[in-house]
């Protein structure tokens, strides 16, 4: 796997694809910029080699129209306040305003490119589109794991342009690694934390897994799903009556490959879904009519916490209740302190799959795991077994 470390930027401009697809709020100021950050390691390696980097981006979805709300001069200044460096902005990533910005850059000097969306060729992956691009850079460093799903130009296309001149950033290298170490070289017992709420958003993900885990953790609202389909009751709980089958099918499957199944066996149920519903425990095969499970219950949670605090090898996708509601997270909240405890014991924790780094980085568990993905669609495909083409491109 070629990273940064193999090549050596002196004199060269470095044409970087990064993930700055970050969140603004009404006055067009970064509200979380933890994807910025993420990349600038990448970034310092290369002006510390005495190269300069050119940074490609696209922000939002402006479906190949130009847009002063998605464009990425808005993000410049937070760019330049994280890198340390004060980063140069071009008008447009093609064309005669992007040649004359990488003409005139310097070595040390970093140059943000206008947001890649703003031409329809970017998602269309147009091979000509993706040369004007290549045509800016002496290397191609794809430090973007979020798109790395996506066979876009600047994600895939473009590394054809660069035979001998392409590798990964540090962050997408990470990706790989931390991925790797849960499906392929993770140390036994590995065990899959799987919340949220549809079966049918996680069957590919279960399936390709099973194979690779001894434990399985089912929680969330696809519990009422694999509850309801072995004859339990469910009151008004969440519940795809379409997916049983298939529910029984998952288990029937990690019987026959000695993977061990731990279903929530009491929940906190509730009246209505709202944060001052009345509540109660119950066992999570007879809920009654007109109540509905939104959170894990005290027995399962001290039986999930022997499962997790014996395993080496952690990945956790998806919460374990409704965690935005603050009397619905105590079970999402005790996960990630059970994996926290599991983590300082030396086991390999892998968090992935937006909310559950969402609530990660609500309940303040950054710190706390091996790793947190930054890449929502990118990671569940990566589970899913699927091969990712701006990965491919590059190795």
């Amino acid at each position: 796997m070629k990273t940064v470390d193999n090549f050596n930027f002196k004199s060269k401009k470095a044409l970087i694809r990064v993930d700055f697809n970050v969140p603004l709020d009404g006055n067009l100021k970064v509200t979380d910029a933890s994807r910025i950050a993420a990349a600038k390691p990448t970034i310092i390696k290369i002006l510390e080699d005495g190269g300069s980097a050119i940074l490609m981006s696209h922000l939002g979805r402006p479906d190949g129209k130009a847009s002063d709300a998605l464009s990425l001069k808005n993000i410049c200044d937070k760019v330049s306040e994280i890198i340390g460096v004060n980063v140069k902005f071009a008008s447009n990533c093609v064309g005669d305003a992007a040649k004359e910005a990488v003409k005139n850059l310097k070595t040390g000097e970093v140059l943000l490119l206008e947001n890649l969306r703003f031409h329809s060729e970017e998602e269309a992956g147009d091979r000509s589109f993706a040369e004007q691009l290549a045509n800016l850079g002496d290397i191609y460093v794809n430090d973007a794991f979020g798109t790395a799903h996506r066979a876009h130009a600047s994600t895939t296309i473009i590394a054809d342009f660069f035979p001998d001149h392409k590798c990964f950033g540090y962050l997408l290298a990470q990706e790989i690694l931390a991925i790797d170490k849960v499906m392929k070289t993770g140390e036994k017992p590995v065990v899959a934390i799987l919340g949220g709420s549809k079966v049918s958003s996680k069957i590919t993900i279960i399936e390709n897994i099973l194979d690779k885990v001894d434990h399985l953790i089912i929680g969330g609202g696809m519990t009422y799903t694999f509850i309801k389909a072995q004859g339990g009751k469910v009151g008004n709980s969440i519940c795809e009556d379409d997916k049983q089958e298939l529910a029984l099918s998952i288990l029937k499957q990690a019987k026959e490959k000695g993977v061990e199944v731990h279903l929530p066996v009491d929940v906190l149920a509730a009246k209505d879904f709202n944060n001052e519903a009345e509540t109660k425990i119950v066992a999570v095969t007879a809920i009654p009519d007109g109540w509905q499970g939104l959170d894990a219950g005290p027995q399962t949670l001290e039986n999930f916490k022997k499962v997790i605090l014996k395993s080496k090898t952690i990945l956790w996708n998806g919460p374990i209740g409704v965690f935005e509601m603050p009397n619905f997270a105590k079970g999402t909240i005790a996960i990630g302190n059970f994996i926290d405890e599991a983590t300082k014991n030396g086991a390999f924790s892998l968090v992935g799959g937006g909310d559950s780094v969402a609530a990660v980085k609500q309940f303040g568990f950054e710190n706390k795991v091996s790793y947190v993905s930054t890449g929502g669609g990118a990671m569940l495909e990566s589970l899913e077994g699927k091969i990712l083409p701006g990965i491919a491109a590059i190795r």
